[in-house]
């Protein structure tokens, strides 16, 4: 460990397995949070064989797992993770989060640079999401699929979306939500419905990307998504310095990304999920952690099939189970739901508000939109990329969806819940205190208390789901740095597992400003990649609406 607490690894050193290797990154961890030296012991005997027997890769986690809930000091494990990010990563979210004073708030920098990139795409395609939306549905619905082709590519349009999908219908549709209009008022609902039409754009350019410039090895198995666009298609324009400096940075922050929103805070929200419904004991968030950790480990040793497979069952389950919910509450209080619209109408554009007005709001609304569905970001594009096609704009088309039905349908079903909430009793006085889920929660339970219960079963699969398409995405990242095979991917995984444990023990604000930070970041490299290469999906774009129109492109049901 270093002199500052960091500790240091090196990914290259020669194992002669990856037992060794991964028992010294886990006593390396242990070194910097303070853990018990018994933490890693199971280790090195449970990956004797970790490449031959699938049950054995279980085993593994189990064995890390167990030997952590056996000798882990919950208070002390808590308060030092929290300490350590709070300490060591607080200038991280400072500096991507800069921030412009405008009236009485401040604007983040980053927040302008994704709105201003989806204003851009959807001017440049002519409103791609509004005049394509019925092809985008027709395509995902199988309704242009040839059942005799045989295309590149792992899994189905429904599939790729259903992964897609199940990382940006998470958490942000509840905590993140939560959290908006607990600090920007019912009106940053309005803003995020407008963010998510917009983002919309940035999507289908991004995964039309993803798709064209995309590896496919001999196995069969696919890799793609912004790193290698960014190196690729810049290096097809003459700039392919630039690009490789693009793909890397972009790698390095979806690390960060995958380990922070895609995985902290989604254990953290869904631990506090469970502390306020069962009335669990506060700083035994790890022991949460362990369990979610096993799950997700068990699915994600299976690679991109077995993530598709539990992810499109897995979304459809979650999403109807929630928007079942939230449909119930505004039947039952449906007379409410006129004040409501007004209350979020006039929130939008008001000077005077919870925090800064007008500015409050729509910082908030970009801000949890975004985080939300992630357009711009580029994540969506990793798991589009592996769809069996071999027309990239057919899946940007499909990915136009998803913050349509993440951002502009679930989170306002969601807004609509807490204002509704906060017009009957006050401001929010029903949550006094809480923020994030737990006001979500809260919202809920005004009109049926035991609500509480499928919401927190809601908030376990959006936790899970969010948790599997992001160790994907990481792990895309991560071969892309560190290169292709068993060893560095066993790595990964179980790197991630462990951060599942971290994240459901540490506060609510240290891992949001991280989660945020991460996530926001990835969209710095991204976008400026996608402003050099939007004619080429133009090209793409018009090539493939002649094949529609033209009848080459055939509809077979």
């Amino acid at each position: 460990m270093t002199e500052d607490g960091f500790f240091a690894v090196s990914l290259r050193s020669p194992p002669i397995n990856g037992a060794p290797q991964l028992a010294c990154i886990l006593r390396d961890v242990k070194d910097a949070l303070g853990l018990p030296s018994s933490l890693c012991l199971p280790i090195k005997e449970s990956l004797v064989s970790p490449f031959r027997q699938p049950p054995l890769k279980i085993f593994a986690a189990a064995a890390f797992c167990t030997a952590a809930t056996t000798s882990a000091s919950a208070a002390g494990f808590d308060a030092a993770v929290d300490q350590f990010f709070n300490d060591y990563l607080g200038w991280f979210a400072s500096l991507i989060f800069t921030s412009v004073p405008v009236g009485d708030a401040s604007f983040p920098l980053i927040a302008g640079w994704l709105l201003i990139a989806a204003l851009v795409f959807t001017l440049y395609f002519g409103f791609i999401q509004l005049r394509a939306f019925k092809l985008s549905t027709d395509i995902v619905r199988g309704r242009y699929d040839n059942p005799n082709a045989n295309h590149d590519g792992e899994v189905s349009h429904f599939a790729a979306l259903a992964t897609a999908l199940s990382g940006t219908v998470g958490l942000g549709n509840i905590a993140g939500v939560g959290a908006a209009l607990a600090i920007g008022g019912p009106g940053a609902t309005f803003w995020m419905i407008i963010v998510g039409l917009l983002g919309m754009a940035s999507k289908f350019t991004e995964c039309t990307l993803g798709v064209k410039y995309r590896t496919v090895l001999p196995s069969g198995v696919v890799s793609g998504g912004p790193m290698y666009y960014l190196s690729r298609g810049l290096a097809e324009r003459g700039m392919g310095g630039l690009g490789k400096v693009l793909a890397v940075g972009f790698a390095i922050m979806t690390i960060l990304g995958a380990l922070g929103g895609g995985n902290m805070f989604q254990g953290n929200q869904a631990n506090a999920m469970l502390v306020q419904t069962f009335g669990l004991a506060d700083g035994y968030g790890w022991v949460t952690g362990i369990v979610l950790a096993g799950f997700v480990f068990s699915v994600i040793i299976g690679g991109m099939p077995s993530i598709s497979t539990v992810t499109s069952k897995l979304v459809p389950l979650m999403a109807v189970l929630y928007v079942a919910m939230s449909i119930t509450v505004l039947v039952v209080e449906a007379d409410q739901i006129g004040a409501a619209f007004s209350a979020i109408w006039n929130g939008a554009f008001s000077a005077e508000g919870v925090a800064g007005g007008f500015i409050g709001a729509l910082i908030q609304g970009l801000k949890r939109a975004t985080f939300s569905n992630e357009a711009g970001v580029g994540s969506a594009a990793i798991a589009h990329s592996a769809v069996k096609t071999n027309e990239p704009v057919t899946e940007g088309l499909v990915s136009l969806l998803e913050p349509f039905i993440d951002t502009v349908v679930i989170c306002t079903m969601t807004a609509l819940v807490i204002t509704i909430a906060g017009l009957n009793t006050g401001p929010y006085p029903h949550a006094e205190g809480l923020t994030g889920v737990q006001l979500t929660a809260a919202s809920f339970q005004t009109a049926y208390d035991w609500f509480r219960y499928p919401l927190a079963l809601a908030v376990l699969m959006f936790a899970i789901s969010t948790m599997i398409s992001w160790s994907y995405y990481g792990l895309k990242a991560w071969t892309y740095l560190f290169g292709e095979g068993k060893t560095n991917e066993l790595i990964y995984k179980l790197m991630f597992c462990f951060f599942v444990v971290v994240g459901c023990s540490i506060g609510f604000s240290a891992v949001i400003d991280f989660s945020d930070a991460a996530i926001f970041a990835m969209s710095i490299f991204n976008i400026i990649g996608l402003y050099f290469l939007m004619p080429v999906v133009k090209a793409e774009l018009h090539k493939f609406m002649a094949k529609v129109k033209s009848g080459e492109y055939k509809r077979y049901s």
